[in-house]
């Protein structure tokens, strides 16, 4: 088994393996354990980029405990929550309050929700219980806790030490105006609590201080040690990574100039950056770029509204370096791809399993598929049903797939109750049925012949069949594409649906009879 691990092609795994050969020359770390690391700026709430990080790196971990079970592992999410609160966020309350807090540090801004004790330490908790919530094993770590406990200081008297080798990294990506001030120190002001951006007068390296003048002209010394600086953000990672010696992290594709700024500082520091793989960002529907600020983007409670978590875990691990449309209309697709990867899995061999997206969302610990109904035939259940009742849609369920429940079918169950949730939401509003043409009702009086000549015992493959030979045999549809979508436009108000078969077996031949005469009948099926 241990060779399929070794040997598997699927992204995480290959990650994985890069890992212990390129970086780790196949030996246990001097610090006793792997690191991996994801980053989170708490000025703001965990969003759907914080999940897919995590989700990500999560995998990845996973692949290389199985490759190399040998070697420990640890997950960091490390909250940058000594940054400086560089605007008031639009979705908090007692926004006036936070505006006299500009510029200090987040672990010293009043918590404007009034339970914590810092509007970092709020978001803190938000960004651990929101991990939590999926299950996700890792280590919280704080910035503020870090820098002031001391456990940066020898990697901040370092960067003292190689200052002019390390602004100068960074100084040709800045503008003129810019340049003439930029210090990669950011000192705390004793006086104000700002994280101050002022250019440093002097350096003492033997001290491990540096002075700079305060906004009231006042020149100040101050030690780069226990607190008093935090660096800016670029070198802050490289720090970080040298300081902890990260082996891997992650980043998007917006941050890959960034990358490779601090991994050169990095270097200079005498180390190797981390390994990682630099992933593709997320659209909207438009293909325009997801931003918190435009709010064209899809939050993680969005998603978890209308389908589970398990969905959107495969969204994140399908091609992580291409550029995916992230919408509304994504779900349902998520969720039936997810459902035929569960169904496939039992019947692979272990090669294809480790190939299989069920394997990393679950960790090798894959379910057991429940009824195989889709959550589209699920959809157009309730849509031809008219109901947003669970009970009546298990009424189906239960007689298409017999001894069927929603406590033996807890997952199905649940897919229920999301899909209820999509259609009123999403498809009931855009439903635009249409009466049969005289052609197109001629059809219709076929295909109830054709139902009507079934054997009981048909299956929906047999039902399919008829449908198929149904639109074959009327020259008005010029494929089969056409019967479908005039099928669909007819009963179900919408252009596209569900495979007629499988949703005939599990609506009912007698109810889809009923259907068939009001539509030949010119009734409206709204």
């Amino acid at each position: 088994m241990q060779e399929i691990f070794s040997q598997s092609k699927a992204w995480p795994f290959v990650e994985a393996r890069n890992l212990l050969e390129k970086r780790l020359k196949n030996k246990v770390p001097e610090k006793g354990y792997v690191l991996f690391e994801t980053g989170y700026g708490p000025s703001g709430l965990p969003h759907i980029g914080t999940f897919a990080e995590v989700a990500r790196t999560t995998m990845i971990r996973n692949a290389f405990q199985k490759i190399a079970p040998e070697i420990p592992t640890k997950l960091f999410c490390f909250s940058d929550d000594m940054d400086g609160l560089r605007k008031v966020p639009d979705n908090v309350p007692n926004k006036e309050m936070l505006e006299k807090y500009l510029e200090k540090p987040l672990t010293e801004v009043p918590d404007p929700f009034g339970t914590h004790e810092s509007f970092g330490h709020h978001n803190n908790a938000r960004l651990k219980a929101f991990l939590d919530s999926f299950g996700f094993e890792y280590e919280f770590k704080s910035s503020t806790d870090y820098y002031t406990a001391g456990v940066f200081d020898e990697t901040l008297l370092k960067i003292l030490q190689n200052y002019d080798d390390v602004i100068n990294v960074i100084l040709p990506t800045l503008g003129e105006e810019r340049r003439a001030t930029y210090s990669p120190f950011l000192p705390i002001c004793p006086k104000t609590r700002k994280v101050l951006q002022v250019s440093v007068i002097e350096r003492n390296v033997d001290a491990g201080t540096i002075v700079y003048e305060n906004e009231d002209g006042e020149k100040v010394e101050t030690l780069v040690t226990g607190g008093n600086v935090k660096l800016q953000w670029k070198c802050d990672w490289a720090m970080r990574w040298k300081a902890l010696d990260v082996d891997y992290e992650m980043s998007g594709k917006d941050l890959m100039d960034s990358v490779k700024l601090s991994s050169r500082i990095c270097r200079i520091l005498g180390t190797q950056p981390p390994q990682g793989i630099t992933y593709e960002l997320f659209l909207d529907e438009k293909g325009e770029k997801i931003s918190k600020s435009k709010g064209n983007g899809l939050a993680v409670e969005d998603w978890l509204k209308y389908a589970p978590q398990e969905s959107l875990s495969l969204f994140m691990y399908n091609k992580p370096k291409t550029a995916k449309k992230l919408y509304f209309d994504m779900i349902p697709r998520a969720i039936d791809e997810y459902l035929a990867h569960l169904r496939g899995f039992e019947k692979q061999d272990e090669k294809a399993k480790l190939a299989n997206p069920a394997w990393h969302i679950h960790n090798g610990n894959v379910p057991k598929p429940e009824e195989e109904l889709s959550i589209n035939i699920i959809l157009n259940l309730a849509s031809v049903c008219h109901s947003d009742d669970p009970a009546v849609i298990w009424h189906y369920i239960s007689r298409y797939a017999e001894g069927a429940t929603p406590e033996n079918n807890p997952f199905l169950d649940s897919l229920v109750k999301y899909a209820i949730v999509y259609y009123k939401d999403f498809v009931l509003p855009a439903k635009n049925y249409r009466k049969a043409t005289a052609d197109e009702i001629k059809a219709l009086k076929d295909l109830k012949t054709e139902l009507e000549a079934l054997d009981e015992k048909a299956t929906a493959d047999d039902i399919q069949n008829k449908v198929y030979l149904v639109g074959k045999n009327h020259e008005c549809f010029a494929s089969l594409k056409d019967w479908f979508k005039a099928l669909y436009q007819i009963f179900l108000g919408q252009d596209m649906g569900p495979r007629m078969g499988s949703f005939i077996a599990l609506y009912g031949r007698q109810e889809t009879l009923k259907l068939v005469d009001k539509a030949i009948a010119g009734e409206d099926l709204s």
